[in-house]
């Protein structure tokens, strides 16, 4: 048991990469789309580039989305609206006719048959008027004839068989004249006037539900193809019908294939595929950026971000097919470059792309748009901490997918007419999401632990709070660390490697210094010295200690690991070499060499072993008395000759052409510091 907890100690690293590598896999093939994948890529007026395609077996050709909402607009147009009679309404004003009766009609006017005649007039009148209703309303529906619906009967009549409030005055004329009581006409019509009430509406809810019943009808196929025959020729141009019946058999061909028993054949494909991609990721990382390999957060960050992408791509597809170029997949590379290089942001940047090829419609279009923005996301972002830097590339990068999207509409429809101007809102959101990537660094920043230029700039202020400490506590060290900064830089820009970087090292890699500045020469304004105190040991002690207490302090204000690696690397396993030597004097040789050397790491990386040379370099330089360029050059040549020969550029990935390009920088600026003029001879 102990063994396999050795076993599982010493591989963590790499089982823990297999793991991430499994789950992305997983999530990847779970966000897919549920369907299998048609054989043959098509476009609209794009030539058929395979051999002759017959009808597989017997499949409907389906009607477009326009045709389909051709015929619903149809539907809509023609449809027969629904009115609703109430007989509440009308028993209520029958109620009110007898009750008013005896108002205009009294019994000192009429005898008692004649008010019988009368009402039964007046009672042929209000059913004559109430056989269809009344309607207020100010407008009329678009079709002559309407459905009234009367307690639970529907009958079709003409819209102008219903009664309107308008013509009240003409309907009782009429109808009084129809029954011989021409000459009450007009109190009939006073009695009407007070009684009628409208008790005809139009029902929208049952028109609704009629007009979806009559849409749901709509057949959704028009016509079939048979199995066998000849669906389209090679060479032949894909458009019109052609086109209809391709797309037809695709959408059959792919449910019938996911339908059809072969869901885990296709699972398999998915899997097998995503795997590949993924394989090739980390065998590039691993070929051709170890560092980032080794360092299980930063392969995490990548995948994370994959994952981020195609989940959301994925998510916007089903939603709504069109809206797949608003996902901003620009903001990929480009974060990716700012933690990371150009070479890496564009590698995975493209294998996202293939991925996503299986999930976006016209995967051709969307394949060739993404890259090249992505090329010209690597090639034009730069310095991203200049915001108007990101504004101009995410400006490109719009113009691209506009660009790019114009050159695929003339080629599908050979002319600008049906341009969907649509698409162009869409490009310009995709944009302005883009501009999201400068809050989204600062979050990884948090999430992750990683450092970006934006970051690093604010850093290099040197009136942050914890630099100008430095320089109240520790003047002649905050000077020091300037100069080291200035040089180190410089060293870096020569080289290649990250100036910005090597510079925020070199202005707080001897921020341990504070707790004791006057143990340390620079800080030392009299001539008395501490270190005349105290023995060669203890001397010592405290001149290592600053490399221990410079990282508790970097912790404690919350500084970047990044940062954190200059102030642990910057004197490597060195000597302190004056302290030892004196200890030697005192005590002989039973001297241990451990107590005055510093406990290391040795540098890792490029960055660390410049700021080792140019703090080295830096710091001996204050002793040279009378510097000329013979003196500077052999000075520069011993410092550094002295660590490799110690062995303290090992780990780092630093060249010995790289290393003779720093020391020529060095002794350029040493020079220039000194102010050394030419030496003529006498």
């Amino acid at each position: 048991m102990p063994k396999t907890l050795d076993t599982l100690y010493r591989y963590q690293s790499v089982i823990y990469k297999y793991v991430l590598y499994f789950i992305t896999i997983g999530c990847i093939v779970f966000f897919f789309p549920r369907g299998g994948k048609f054989k043959y890529e098509f476009q609209k007026g794009k030539p058929w580039q395979y051999e002759n395609l017959y009808a597989p077996f017997d499949f409907s050709i389906k009607k477009t989305p326009e045709e389909l909402k051709a015929e619903r607009q149809i539907i809509e147009e023609n449809q027969i609206p629904y009115y609703r009679y109430d007989t509440e309404i009308a028993a209520a004003v029958r109620e009110a006719y007898d009750n008013r009766f005896g108002e205009y009609f009294s019994r000192e006017n009429y005898s008692s048959r004649q008010l019988n005649r009368i009402r039964e007039a007046g009672s042929q009148i209000l059913d004559s008027l109430y056989k269809t209703g009344f309607w207020r309303g100010s407008t009329v529906p678009d079709t002559k004839e309407v459905f009234l619906v009367k307690d639970t009967e529907a009958r079709r009549i003409f819209f102008s068989e219903i009664n309107r409030l308008n013509d009240l005055d003409g309907r009782v004329r009429y109808f009084a004249r129809k029954t011989g009581t021409e000459a009450l006409t007009e109190s009939f019509q006073k009695l009407f006037f007070q009684i009628v009430m409208p008790n005809v509406s139009r029902d929208e809810r049952l028109s609704a539900i009629e007009l979806e019943n009559e849409q749901a009808g709509i057949s959704l196929t028009r016509g079939s193809v048979d199995e066998g025959k000849l669906i389209i020729a090679k060479g032949e141009v894909v458009e019109a019908e052609n086109l209809k019946i391709l797309e037809s058999l695709k959408s059959e061909y792919e449910s019938e294939l996911w339908a059809a028993g072969n869901y885990y054949f296709i699972l398999s494909g998915y899997t097998i595929l995503v795997a590949l991609v993924l394989m090739m990721l980390l065998l590039f990382l691993k070929r051709y950026r170890p560092e980032v390999y080794r360092n299980n957060v930063r392969v995490t960050f990548i995948f994370f971000n994959i994952l981020l992408m195609v989940f959301v791509t994925t998510l916007v597809v089903k939603y709504n097919e069109a809206l797949v170029f608003v996902v901003p997949l620009c903001i990929l590379p480009l974060i990716l470059k700012t933690f990371f290089d150009a070479r890496l942001g564009l590698f995975v940047h493209v294998l996202t792309v293939l991925i996503l090829g299986f999930v976006v419609p016209n995967s051709f279009e969307y394949i060739f748009l993404q890259i090249i923005a992505g090329i010209v996301t690597i090639l034009t972002v730069s310095e991203l901490y200049k915001r108007a830097n990101l504004f101009i590339s995410v400006g490109q990068i719009t113009l691209i997918y506009i660009v790019g999207y114009f050159a695929f509409h003339i080629i599908h429809e050979g002319n600008l007419e049906n341009v969907i101007w649509v698409n162009f809102g869409f490009f310009l959101l995709n944009g302005m999401i883009t501009l999201f990537a400068q809050p989204l660094i600062y979050i990884y920043e948090k999430m992750f632990g990683m450092v970006s230029d934006v970051s690093l700039l604010e850093l290099s202020d040197t009136n942050s709070r914890l630099l100008k400490e430095m320089s109240n506590k520790a003047p002649g060290t905050f000077n020091h660390s300037l100069q080291v900064a200035n040089l180190a830089e410089a060293a870096a820009n020569e080289i290649g490697a990250n100036a910005m970087l090597v510079r925020v090292g070199a202005l707080y890699h001897d921020i341990g210094k504070m707790n004791n500045p006057t143990y340390f020469t620079e800080n030392q304004t009299t001539n008395v010295n501490p270190h005349d105190d105290l023995d060669p040991y203890s001397s010592a002690e405290i001149i290592i200690k600053h490399v221990i207490e410079g990282i508790e302090m970097a912790r404690k204000n919350n500084l970047p690991d990044r940062v954190i690696d200059f102030i642990r690397t910057h004197h490597g396993t060195t000597r302190v070499y004056y302290f030892y030597k004196k200890a030697k004097e005192a005590d002989g040789e039973n001297v241990d060499e451990n107590q005055f050397r510093y406990p290391g790491p040795i540098p890792f990386s490029k960055e660390t072993a410049i700021l080792m040379m140019a703090d080295s370099v830096e710091a001996a330089s204050k002793s040279l008395v009378n510097p000329t360029f013979n003196i500077i050059n052999d000075f520069v040549d011993k410092i550094i000759g002295g660590q490799m020969q110690g062995g303290q550029f090992l780990n780092a990935n630093i060249t010995f052409k790289e290393i003779e390009t720093v020391k020529k920088v060095l002794k350029q600026r040493l020079t220039n510091i000194y102010h050394l003029r030419v030496e003529y001879p006498e």
